[in-house]
């Protein structure tokens, strides 16, 4: 194995925020990236080649043929983001790169995040929002811009993680049932705080459901989870809300079911083909029946000073010949 150099080569792929960069160049030979523009696949390849840390965004594409550019001193994969699926675990694990996640200090800004959606599609936020500035408004009537009650209603939530379960106990206090369907069923203790009901089947819980929030990891398996078969399980007066992965939708089925009336909206903070997004739910955006948000669901400055400080920890841990705190597996993808 490839000694660390005292000062490693770490290059960053995106701006970070400024706390975390100026630490990030006291500790290590840190290559910034200034201009805040977004690497090409021969981008990650040169920074791949030179470093021995790198850390990548959720945007970046670590696959198998930026890895295969990748030179002996690169040891170490640090992503500032809790998903992976930007990189191949896999492949990086085969040479001998580790590869780290920043977990955790997303969950609380996520969660409300998707409380907001909830709200914004079940009460017409949007639509609300942009009637003043156009000057549409011409005073309170009793029918006007009616949206529906939130509590009472029961809310489905796709993947009962640590977001899944800070999504929960929000919802608990909005008067919302709780229910969920999870790989494993979660401790009894937790589900007897949340008063939450788990579904095995998540083709029997969609079907109950009034809201449905995505909150499950991207993977293979999930990819179109919500297919176009499942979607039509779903109540016609029901609302999809993703602040997860875009891929795990069916985007161009849930457009259609929203605009053939067969779905009552969805609030989406992910898309399947970022930063592009379906040209049929844009349309629907301006009905007011959709809620499209650009991937802001954990932009709080407090976490992303988090996350940044997660990548150090994992990197400087590393460094010192120990298992970073959070080394991400197969077994876990």
């Amino acid at each position: 194995m490839v000694p660390f150099r005292k000062r490693p080569v770490v290059v960053v792929t995106r701006r970070l925020p400024g706390a975390v960069e100026t630490r990030m160049r006291e500790l290590f030979d840190t290559r910034l990236n200034i201009d805040d523009k977004p690497m090409s696949a021969a981008d990650l390849a040169e920074a791949v080649a030179s470093a021995d840390v790198l850390v990548p965004t959720v945007t970046d594409s670590i696959n198998a043929s930026v890895l295969a550019q990748a030179g002996p001193n690169l040891r170490l994969i640090a992503n500032f983001g809790n998903g992976v699926d930007n990189i191949d675990v896999q492949a990086a694990l085969a040479r001998g790169i580790t590869v780290t996640n920043t977990p955790g200090v997303l969950t609380e800004d996520t969660a409300d995040m998707t409380v907001a959606l909830i709200l914004a599609v079940s009460r017409r936020l949007a639509e609300g929002a942009r009637i003043l500035p156009e000057d549409e408004w011409t005073g309170w009537s009793p029918t006007w811009m009616l949206g529906r009650r939130i509590t009472g209603k029961r809310l489905g939530i796709v993947g009962m993680g640590r977001i899944g379960q800070a999504l929960a106990r929000r919802a608990k206090a909005f008067g919302l049932s709780i229910h969920y369907h999870n790989r494993r069923r979660v401790d009894g203790r937790l589900e007897e705080e949340l008063e939450a009901t788990w579904w095995d089947s998540l083709d029997q819980m969609l079907a109950r459901m009034d809201v449905v929030s995505v909150n499950c990891p991207h993977t293979p398996a999930t990819y179109h989870l919500l297919s176009a078969r499942r979607l039509k399980l779903m109540r016609p007066d029901a609302i999809v809300v993703n602040t997860a992965r875009g891929e795990i939708i069916d985007e161009n089925a849930l457009a259609r079911m929203i605009e053939a009336g067969e779905l009552a909206g969805a609030g989406l903070d992910v898309f399947e083909h970022e930063p592009a997004v379906n040209p049929r739910l844009v349309r629907l955006a301006r009905t007011g029946r959709v809620v499209l948000l650009p991937h802001m669901g954990s932009a709080t400055q407090e976490g992303r000073v988090d996350m940044g400080e997660k990548v150090i920890v994992n990197i400087r841990t590393f460094m010192d010949g120990h298992r970073p705190p959070d080394r991400v597996l197969p077994s876990m993808l």
